[in-house]
């Protein structure tokens, strides 16, 4: 991984971090319908949240047609955009790492707009690969794999693709994390599909089959992860699904007043209370789905669209429990971040040591 892009802007405003204050680190990811920021402390086990911020900004809207991002669209994610990068002002980052994803590796425009953000906002984003994403939403979700299981199967679905990662955790080492054996980025996300199978005035099981099967036609065709197949069929695995249609499913299970994600995330749900929870909102109208508390109007179009994802995975990789995620790249980046800041301190003080020893 390259190094991270310093903080934005060349000055820091807001209260000043003294030399005692544990320093801050910050991950944005800019996606196809969402902008995401996440600033956070290091701790013994993990990083403490001071931070967060996330705005629905639909970059990716109308790209599967134009294959351009919109005007309208780059407004409204350069609006996010901004408050972002306030934020990464005002926190004093040490460590700041942005990242953008399907919308901005397809458009025609999209490397223009990076380079717009970062002469407007002082935001420097970087366009990962599929690869690098499906690395990341791993890593961000890694304490909640089941070591209890052999293999286990993270399905991020974003707004534009869907990252699939084949993780053995058989051959984890005590430490270390597990190998990801296969990966596969297949270009269809919550956005994407929705668009491609626009809901009548009433959603029907026929226009939700329609779109699992698409789904399915993509993902069968990949080979490289059929020697975990006995795992999954002999149910020794499991799924994480990291999305925010699949914490919208996990909110619709639990029935819960408001979204909570402290009772979301990480949750266990048997694949038959998925398929209970679309269908739920299946039977549900566009604007009842809007009303609903752990959906809102913003996902109101595009929930079923990650239930019929989630769907077509769990038919081809059979999992009796699914692993919900409220996590994903943000927290695989500041994880990624402390690490190699950590390692680069060891490296310094075993280099110091060395030198006084020779002394």
């Amino acid at each position: 991984m390259s190094e991270a892009p310093r903080a934005p802007g060349p000055t820091m405003r807001g209260r000043e971090r003294s030399g005692g204050d544990p320093p801050c680190y910050a991950a944005l990811d800019l996606g196809t319908n969402n902008c995401r920021l996440l600033i956070a402390t290091p701790t013994p086990h993990g990083f403490r949240v001071v931070e967060a911020y996330s705005r629905i900004v639909r970059l990716g809207e109308g790209l599967s047609q134009s294959g351009r991002l919109s005007d309208a669209a780059m407004e409204r994610a350069m609006a996010a955009l901004k408050v972002s990068g306030e934020k990464v002002r005002r926190r004093r980052v040490v460590k700041f790492r942005a990242i953008a994803t399907q919308a901005c590796r397809m458009a025609e425009n999209g490397q223009a707009f990076v380079d717009r953000v970062a002469d407007e906002t002082g935001v420097r984003l970087q366009i990962i690969s599929p690869q690098e994403e499906a690395r990341l939403s791993v890593r961000g979700c890694l304490n909640l794999l089941d070591g209890s299981h052999e293999a286990a199967l993270v399905v991020d679905v974003g707004g534009g693709s869907t990252e699939l990662s084949w993780v053995d955790l058989a051959a984890a080492k005590p430490g270390g994390e597990p190998p990801v054996r296969a990966w596969l980025s297949v270009p269809i996300g919550v956005v994407t599909l929705a668009e491609r199978f626009p809901e009548g005035e009433v959603a029907t099981e026929g226009w939700f089959r329609q779109m699992v099967e698409h789904v399915k036609d993509q993902i069968a065709a990949f080979r490289r992860a059929d020697p975990m197949k006995p795992i999954f069929e002999a149910d020794r695995a499991h799924l994480v699904g990291t999305s925010g249609a699949i914490t919208s499913l996990a909110g619709m299970h639990l029935d819960l007043p408001r979204y909570d994600r402290n009772r979301v995330d990480g949750i266990w749900m048997r694949r038959e209370e998925c398929e209970a929870a679309a269908g739920r909102l299946l039977a549900l109208s566009s604007t009842e789905r809007a009303s609903q508390p752990c959906i809102g109007p913003d996902r109101a179009d595009l929930v079923l669209a990650g239930a019929a994802i989630l769907q077509a995975v769990q038919e081809l990789w059979p999992c009796n429990r699914v692993r919900v995620a409220d996590r994903g790249l943000r927290e695989g980046i500041l994880l990624s971040l402390m690490a190699e800041r950590g390692q680069r301190r060891r490296r310094r003080r075993r280099r110091g040591g060395g030198r006084k020893g020779a002394e």
